[in-house]
């Protein structure tokens, strides 16, 4: 009797074709990918470059964080929904109309929720930013086990995280409270699950739900499932395969399916008289104003290509182009078989980027890309080491080989330290401090925070909050004096009831689509400028208004 198959990385028993009665032979077929498993805990030499690279990263990312890049409006959004959910306030400082699904900063809250009860005012976006350095700290480690796990050498691996984690792009994203950062983090923890060596089928439906949380952390990472999917059909057993991405789908799908369950219990799933509905968020992100085409010189969309390239072209650029090589080749080369899913995932967000010309190009998308972007990178660098060494004697390809790093290098060193060093010094947050600063109450210039209404973007919002003022009828966020109606009944008298204004870029730019702030604007003077240009920030006293 033919013995019972067991489920290995060889093909089962089969009986030879003659002689019924000869033993079964066992054809082996090599093992994806071809390479003994790697397990970082069990890699001396890993550990050691894996905490080298950690720890140039941490002074890179982290020597001067609360001074540059400039604060962002989105970054004080998602730090004061963090603050209301440590408050148990709700989900957002406001009412939560469903923009994005609420688990990104609910981890925000989660991860700075001791240094928040030991120090309030610790609770600001210069001092949350070190938060940002901790997850990229872990996504880099992540992305160091996915390259090993992917069989590309320590060297390679090495390779991606430092493009990853030392490019100027990298640095000057990273470093913000993006709920991008947070959801890359997981659809990368899940890209480790889907490739482990083991192939156990827990790993895979761990998989799905590290994917399901990633897509509720920020749900644009939803466009590189297929990619984490075509990964573990690639790295998953054949005789356990259809389980395997079955049983990630499914997890993946119950554990997003709690996000429109929590709308439903709420009754706010579908639009309705006075309440606010997922059905409406999600028609409102997919139809909000597009960018235009990124191609088309002047749109949204290439102005943010070019604010990308601004920082870094070779990660974007050059990673681009390796995706798409290693996406056409994938059957050509074992690394390009590897390293597949990661291109594909490149070609994914890539694609939606360049075609959907109606639809809305955010600063930040480009970091779900960037792991990937590096990983492509360092990938075609072991293809181009291994074409030389078939087509050239040994010590010939590691000459030709040296000498293109070396010339790589040359190109990009200049660049990147420019920008490292743009990083380290510059302190452009210097004018928010300070208009903090002017309205504490212990400077003297407002004598009476808990009576006095400032409109302000959510940059500086936490500041006033701690400083004394009310939150939300006493520090504004300046939208919602248009666009929330309990605002408005609080503002009966419109901008006659503001006391003071924070003009800032943000402020600014949007003031002519929000009547409200365009009114405080025209009716108001300058007592504090910092900062010059079209970069500084005004705090304006309204004439011939105030609260009190």
């Amino acid at each position: 009797m033919t013995p019972t198959p067991t489920l290995t990385s060889a093909t089962p028993p089969r009986p030879t074709s003659e002689g019924g009665g000869a033993a079964p032979r066992t054809v082996t077929i090599a093992p994806f990918p071809p390479t003994p498993p790697f397990r970082l805990w069990s890699s001396r030499p890993d550990q050691l470059l894996c905490l080298a690279l950690l720890g140039v990263i941490t002074i890179v990312q982290g020597v001067n964080i609360a001074g540059f890049p400039s604060f962002s409006d989105d970054e004080g959004t998602y730090l004061a929904q963090a603050w209301a959910v440590q408050q148990g306030e709700g989900l957002a400082h406001y009412e939560y109309w469903y923009d994005h699904p609420p688990l990104g900063w609910i981890q925000i809250a989660l991860l700075t929720w001791i240094p928040a009860l030991l120090a309030p005012e610790s609770m600001t976006v210069g001092s949350v930013r070190a938060v940002m350095l901790c997850v990229t700290l872990v996504t880099a480690a992540l992305l160091y086990v996915l390259a090993r796990r992917i069989a590309l050498p320590r060297w390679a691996a090495g390779l991606a995280v430092a493009l990853f984690g030392l490019s100027p792009l990298s640095v000057e994203l990273h470093r913000e409270i993006f709920l991008d950062n947070i959801a890359v983090a997981w659809i990368l923890a899940a890209f480790v699950l889907a490739a482990s060596p083991s192939r156990h089928l827990w790993h895979h439906f761990s998989a799905g739900i590290c994917a399901a949380v990633a897509v509720l952390s920020k749900e644009t990472i939803l466009l590189a499932l297929p990619a984490l999917m075509f990964t573990m059909w690639r790295h998953s057993h054949r005789d356990t395969r259809k389980f395997a991405v079955t049983g990630a789908l499914t997890s993946c799908a119950l554990i997003g399916l709690l996000y429109p369950l929590f709308a439903l219990l709420k009754n706010e799933l579908l639009p309705g008289r006075d309440h606010v509905s997922l059905w409406d968020g999600v028609v409102y992100q997919l139809s909000r104003p597009g960018s235009g085409s990124i191609f088309v010189e002047g749109t949204g969309a290439n102005r943010v290509l070019d604010s990308w390239l601004y920082y870094d072209k070779v990660l974007p650029l050059a990673g681009l182009a390796a995706a798409l090589l290693l996406a056409a080749c994938h059957r050509w080369s074992v690394t390009a078989r590897a390293a597949a899913g990661p291109a594909f995932a490149v070609v994914l967000l890539a694609a939606v980027a360049a075609f959907r010309s109606s639809g809305y190009l955010p600063d930040m998308y480009i970091i779900q890309a960037l792991p990937f972007l590096a990983l492509c990178l360092a990938a075609v660098a072991v293809a181009a080491r291994g074409l030389l060494h078939r087509r050239l004697p040994k010590a010939a390809a590691t000459g030709a080989f040296a000498l293109l790093l070396l010339a790589s290098t040359a190109y990009t060193a200049p660049h990147w330290h420019e920008g490292t060093r743009t990083a380290m010094t510059d302190d452009p947050n210097a004018r928010f401090r300070a208009a903090a600063a002017w309205l504490d109450p212990a400077a003297g210039n407002v004598t009476d925070p808990a009576r006095t209404r400032v409109l302000v973007d959510d940059t500086l919002w936490l500041d006033l909050v701690h400083a004394g003022y009310r939150p939300g009828t006493g520090a504004i966020w300046f939208y919602k004096a248009d666009l929330d109606p309990a605002v408005s009944e609080v503002l009966d008298g419109g901008w006659r009831d503001i006391d003071y204004i924070v003009a800032t870029p943000t402020v600014r730019r949007d003031a002519p689509d929000l009547p409200t702030t365009a009114d405080v604007l025209r009716n108001s003077e300058p007592v504090a400028t910092f900062g010059e240009g079209e970069q500084r920030v005004e705090i304006r006293r309204t004439v011939g208004g105030g609260a009190r």
